[in-house]
């Protein structure tokens, strides 16, 4: 701003002020990040998404470790127990959750609202991606320490659980769009909660899957939340090396949902 002094008729001085405004929208990069921040703080703050991504896993990883209630192998039960609760935990928030605060932002007219703001579609859910992300990595750091303090002695290569949760993150964050995008948000709310709990029981988060019958075995074991689970077992309870064959489960689910949710997601 440059000031500028002027007289009146009664010979008072004023100051004229003459501004430069620089109006436009925000580098691209900035934008994403503070929806991003936003997005994580209605997560953080809403207690009912707490319940489902922190509280839950939790209480389950130190109750089915502590009592005997599952027979989980040989070894503690915290060794087994530990990587199927990060893959609930990948569960919860990639997909429950962002199933149920989507479905809801879409009904209530926000995802119309910012689709027409200048942060472009697909930033928005890059925004929600990364939403996620941050999420989850603060429940791998609570769960992890509390599987340390109950004994837990994980192996393997961390690249290895790394691709295999980014993977996973993938794969369910897009059957979440999907759901969030052609359902109404009662639907969502009632089918992303089923689900949840369909997969917490039959898809070796808990109960190993060789626990059930053999025909019932080869179609679990195609699941993402199997897929997720079994390879991060394979490689922090077994140490195996890269768990190719969930791996590529994983990216042919990732593929599907993120395609399909891209072509059928309806914003109104």
């Amino acid at each position: 701003m440059t000031a500028t002094g002027t007289t009146d008729g009664g010979g008072a001085a004023r100051t004229a002020g003459t501004f430069a405004p620089r109006p436009g929208a925000a580098p691209l990069s900035r934008m994403i990040r503070a929806q991003a921040l936003l997005e994580t703080k209605m997560l953080l703050r809403n207690g009912e998404q707490l319940l489902l991504t922190v509280i839950i896993p939790t209480l389950l990883l130190v109750l089915f470790s502590a009592v005997d209630i599952v027979d989980t192998g040989e070894g503690k039960a915290v060794d087994f127990l530990a990587p199927g609760i990060l893959a609930l935990a990948v569960l919860s928030t990639a997909f429950t959750g962002q199933a149920i605060a989507t479905g809801f932002e879409r009904r209530y007219g926000v995802l119309k609202r910012l689709a027409a703001s200048p942060l472009p579609r697909w930033a928005l859910m890059t925004a929600k991606t990364c939403s996620v992300l941050v999420t989850e990595i603060l429940q791998v750091v609570l769960l992890t320490v509390i599987a340390f303090a109950l004994g837990w002695s994980p192996h393997g290569n961390p690249l290895s659980v790394v691709l295999l949760l980014v993977l996973g993150t993938a794969a369910f964050s897009g059957l979440g769009l999907l759901m969030a995008g052609t359902l109404k948000a009662e639907a969502t709310l009632a089918a992303a909660n089923l689900v949840f709990l369909l997969l917490l029981v039959g898809g070796g988060v808990i109960v190993p899957l060789d626990k059930f019958p053999d025909a019932a075995q080869s179609v679990l074991g195609l699941l993402p939340i199997s897929a997720l689970s079994d390879g991060l077992r394979d490689v922090l309870q077994h140490g195996a090396g890269v768990p190719w064959a969930d791996l590529g489960i994983l990216a042919v689910w990732a593929v599907l949902g993120l395609g399909a949710a891209a072509k059928f997601f309806r914003w109104e």
